[in-house]
């Protein structure tokens, strides 16, 4: 699964600074931008996301972590890429409203009797993550929610949880975006080889 991930700041990484510029003269002076977040990103948080533009192509927009829930006042977080498009909650979604979400990293917990071990998990293909998400707009909200999709995790990181986000390769980026993708697409283009570090 994921249930967190860090977001760099624009200073690090080229392309970050490209979608935080986006970002902020889209939203310039806006609530909205005052509600963005960075560093480490927790569920219901703000931040930008990667989706089909009006005008065609690639665009980054503001997006708020998590799905309203069906049941009670939580909110769904993940999406399983192998059967999202047979769920009610993400079919639609699936077929018309895909986004990428840019990450330094996920991370995940390893259980042990002495507790639980952090670990923060990257590609090992560069420096960005894009986690393929998909987003919809919900009843009385300012922006528009997504979910990160996940599968089956690659063996590299299998001991520590068995699922992963779905991790796509820059160049995949705007497939994905463009729709008609689905699970089979998935299994050949997501990316298995990651790197991970313990941390606090």
């Amino acid at each position: 699964m994921c249930g967190r991930f860090n977001m760099i700041s624009e200073d690090d990484v080229e392309e970050m600074h490209r979608i935080v510029a986006e970002i902020n003269r889209r939203y310039q002076n806006t609530p909205e931008r005052a509600l963005m977040r960075s560093g480490e990103i927790f569920p219901t948080n703000v931040v930008p996301v990667l989706s089909p533009g009006r005008g065609g192509g690639t665009g980054a927009f503001l997006m708020k972590w998590g799905f309203k829930s069906f049941k009670g006042s939580g909110v769904i977080i993940n999406a399983r890429s192998e059967t999202a498009e047979e769920k009610p909650m993400f079919s639609k979604a699936m077929r018309e409203r895909r986004c990428v979400v840019p990450a330094q990293n996920y991370f995940e917990w390893e259980g042990h009797r002495q507790g639980k071990q952090k670990y923060a998990i990257r590609t090992a293909e560069g420096s960005l993550c894009y986690m393929a998400g998909l987003y919809r707009y919900e009843e009385d909200a300012r922006l528009p929610a997504f979910v990160i999709l996940t599968r089956a995790a690659s063996p590299d990181v299998r001991f520590i949880h068995d699922r992963m986000p779905v991790l796509l390769n820059a160049g995949d980026v705007g497939s994905w975006l463009n729709a008609g993708q689905g699970g089979m697409w998935i299994e050949q283009h997501a990316l298995s080889r990651v790197e991970y570090e313990a941390v606090q």
